[in-house]
């Protein structure tokens, strides 16, 4: 597959972290804080990781420019949410603090707008 490049990135890539930038300042207007970005591990990544008071919310924001293959909401399936729960695994490992964790998503589609789904998975 061929994608264009933009500065050396695919824009594949640039729009998907623009679609990052975008979630992760509509989620601290709403409130909540952040701590952690794109966490990496063998399990897989975890977008964005943030506090809503004392639980912790692992977000998967998804973009998709049109619905013509299924919508963004719809492109976290079983598989990605299993990947996306080893990787939080991963992550709560190497951390001391004992805190409720919740799997948000923040779906952004071509025309711009933003759907948060809180206790998404």
């Amino acid at each position: 597959m061929l994608f264009t490049k933009i500065k050396g990135k695919a824009a594949h890539l640039i729009r998907g972290e623009s679609a990052e930038e975008q979630a992760h300042k509509f989620l601290i207007n709403k409130g909540l804080k952040p701590v952690c970005r794109n966490y990496r591990c063998k399990q897989g990544e975890l977008d964005l990781i943030m506090t809503d008071h004392q639980t912790l919310v692992i977000i998967e924001v998804r973009f998709r420019k049109t619905d013509q293959y299924g919508s963004a909401l719809e492109s976290v399936t079983r598989v990605k949410q299993s990947r996306i729960i080893a990787a939080t695994h991963s992550y709560l490992s190497s951390q001391k603090a004992d805190r409720p964790v919740r799997f948000d998503v923040v779906a952004i589609s071509g025309n711009g707008s933003v759907e948060w789904i809180q206790n998404a998975f």
